[in-house]
């Protein structure tokens, strides 16, 4: 198993809720998230830029 720190851009959504759900889709196309933090918000492009530590495992 290997760590990884990883950024992501996440469109922002309607609602609190869908955005959590947007952010957990898409960290977990990376692996599996660890921690994350929702780290700026970018108004005018719509965009949450998300750092996180996620685990993968090697084969």
């Amino acid at each position: 198993m290997t760590t990884h720190f990883i950024t992501a851009e996440i469109d922002l959504q309607e609602t609190p809720a869908e955005l959590l759900e947007a952010i957990e889709t898409e960290l977990k196309k990376q692996g599996e998230p660890l921690r994350w933090a929702v780290t700026s918000v970018d108004v005018d492009e719509q965009k949450a830029t998300v750092e996180a530590v996620v685990t993968t495992v090697r084969s």
